[in-house]
């Protein structure tokens, strides 16, 4: 835990004593009423707070801590019982020698030294005070204790999104990167057409997907360019068609999710297909939930090679993870299968 959060969790000296003077004052009014005498009330409860005071935190700062958390329990119950009995005799010495010879004016008979019956009534007295304020102390460390996981498992959600982040498209850029060179080379006049449109998309990857929620219009921008180099790489054998149908305004998605799921197409529909390859890709709106659909071939396979038993990878992995991650489980329903030669992803995903 950082220093911010130690922070977070000390209780300010400040509500201590907010604590003690609101309690100090209700006790005070309370037996200065059932004595009608408010100067009596007074003088005993700046004996008796004090006590109450030392007794409460010597049992949540030093008893509980080193005893009941290493499951001592016997000893810390005498440890409790021990200390409340030499406060009861500090509390009968320093009532009787600086405020009244009568100690006890709310017991059933007057006392003129210490018996039994004053020693377990006011034994149990702190007892009671000793009990309400660690209830209050266990109660502030469960929440406290609580709000450290919620942080922790946000901080873990986090960490682990980028991380996932980070694995989207490495192997794309290079094969840009290796394209782009082969069109130097060759002094195409496509070369600089494709280095803005990697450019635009290292942009986006670097400053645009930092955030839990992208834009769905930026993200099919980011699409766009994408399949724009995904063409000029496979140039004629390519045919993508993408359609937008409905209202993609103030919609909000997990950034670079879908273009796992085109990626995918791509490596699995493009890269071991033979041939002309045609991929579909379909956005659509209804009402807060985007309907989004990607269709590739299977990929061809000779008689040599062994079929997979599952088609995708580390991608769809990714993909369902973040979105296990991101997403509540009734914010989404992804489905993938496998139609004759075609490879089919659905997913409805919330965006409003």
């Amino acid at each position: 835990m950082d220093a911010n959060q130690n922070k977070l969790f000390k209780i300010p000296l400040v509500y201590h004593l907010v604590f003690w003077s609101i309690y100090f004052l209700f006790n005070t009014f309370r037996w200065g009423s059932y004595f009608d005498d408010y100067e009596y009330s007074l003088k005993t409860n700046l004996i008796g707070f004090p006590i109450h005071m030392i007794l409460c935190y010597l049992n949540i700062f030093i008893l509980m801590p080193f005893l009941v958390y290493n499951k001592k329990y016997v000893l810390y119950v005498i440890s409790v019982l021990g200390s409340i009995f030499v406060m009861v005799l500090v509390k009968y010495n320093l009532t009787y020698w600086l405020v009244s010879h009568n100690v006890w004016p709310e017991g059933p008979e007057a006392i003129e030294k210490l018996n039994l019956n004053y020693t377990v009534d006011m034994m149990i007295g702190e007892l009671y005070v000793i009990t309400f304020v660690t209830a209050i102390k266990i109660t502030l460390d469960y929440l406290k204790e609580h709000k450290r996981v919620a942080l922790l498992e946000k901080t873990q959600l986090e960490t682990e999104l980028r991380f996932l982040k980070t694995q989207v498209s490495p192997h794309f850029f290079f094969n840009t990167l290796n394209n782009i060179y082969s069109l130097s080379v060759e002094k195409s006049n496509k070369t600089p057409k494709m280095i803005l449109k990697l450019s635009e998309l290292m942009r986006y990857l670097l400053y645009e997907t930092r955030e839990r929620r992208q834009t769905l219009e930026k993200e099919i921008i980011y699409i766009q360019n994408y399949i724009d180099l995904e063409r000029v790489r496979y140039d004629e054998n390519l045919e993508v068609n993408m359609y937008i149908s409905g209202d993609i305004h103030d919609k909000e998605i997990a950034p670079i999710l879908l273009l796992t799921f085109i990626e995918n197409a791509f490596k699995h529909g493009a890269d071991k297909n033979i041939g002309k390859v045609k991929i579909n890709i379909n956005f659509k709106i209804i009402e807060n939930f985007l309907y989004f659909t990607v269709t590739n071939p299977m990929p061809q396979i000779s008689e040599l090679q062994k079929p997979n038993k599952k088609a995708g990878g580390i991608g769809l992995v990714n993909a369902k993870k973040r979105l296990e991650l991101g997403y509540n489980k009734n914010d989404y329903k992804l489905s993938i299968k496998q139609k004759k030669n075609k490879f089919v992803v659905k997913l409805k995903i919330k965006v409003a």
